[in-house]
């Protein structure tokens, strides 16, 4: 059985409760699944707490020598562990890896503005593969690593693009987007039930997709190349995941064609 890959919005880690027993009980029904988080508001948190100011360009972090160290070890360390934590709780079987390990996740600088920001170049799924098949659900910081001036080092990327990235290598049976609101909206306010590729670039292109959205989009395409289908739900409703498996209702599907 494919996976299917769940990406967890960092909105919606404060509300995971639901999120995390609809995980747990997949995996028991023998689901193989990988969660790719966020946690975005939380690297801000602590930053505001050390007093290291941040800035944003085209909703990407602008990651300096020590915004990184931050990022690293609040999605690497504190928001992957309670994740994991929290699944095990459940007696869910997890593990918390980062795009850094077992070269899952190979980036490049994506611009001399965003400093330590990464852009995805090249996906190794064996890791992944590896725990799946051992029975375990990998959970994924967004974390990924590059060459910097001759040297290896760690990279800031986007979750969104990560989930992507990592559906197309895993070639997924489903990418799900967990998020604070009920899908895609169009530029009226109402809910798009349903996307192709082509009305998907041609919405990035009018840039009518909300500033968050448009990342989702985008991963959404990248995943198409060898996933059949992406969801775009309300990841703050109960049993959210459960259902979705169940009936698939509401929300915003994003198809090949």
């Amino acid at each position: 059985m494919k996976p299917l890959v769940v990406k967890i919005g960092g909105s919606t880690l404060g509300n995971r409760d639901t999120v995390l027993k609809d995980l747990a009980a997949l995996q028991k029904q023998g689901m193989p699944l990988v969660v790719v988080h966020g946690g975005a508001q939380e690297v801000s948190h602590w930053l505001a707490r050390l007093g290291i100011p941040t800035s944003f360009i085209n909703g990407l972090r602008v990651t300096d020598a020590e915004t990184l160290k931050v990022v690293a070890a609040i999605l690497g360390g504190l928001v992957n562990k309670e994740l994991v934590v929290g699944i095990q709780a459940l007696n869910g079987k997890a593990i918390g890896i980062s795009g850094s390990d077992g070269n899952l996740l190979r980036a490049k600088l994506k611009n001399s503005e965003l400093g330590y920001t990464g852009e995805i170049i090249a996906t190794d799924p064996t890791p992944l593969n590896i725990l799946l098949q051992s029975g375990y659900m990998p959970v994924v910081a967004p974390i990924s690593f590059g060459e910097v001036n001759g040297k290896l080092t760690l990279l800031n990327v986007n979750g969104d693009t990560a989930a992507g990235e990592i559906a197309a290598a895993l070639a997924a049976q489903k990418l799900i987007f967990l998020t604070d609101v009920d899908g895609v909206y169009d530029s009226s306010g109402k809910i798009i039930p349903r996307l192709n590729i082509d009305e998907a670039n041609k919405m990035l292109a009018r840039s009518t997709a909300s500033g968050g959205m448009s990342p989702k989009i985008e991963a959404s395409l990248k995943a198409l190349s060898s996933t059949p289908l992406v969801r775009i739900i309300n990841g703050k409703i109960p049993r959210a995941l459960l259902n979705e498996m169940e009936n698939g209702i509401g929300g915003t599907s994003i198809v090949p064609k």
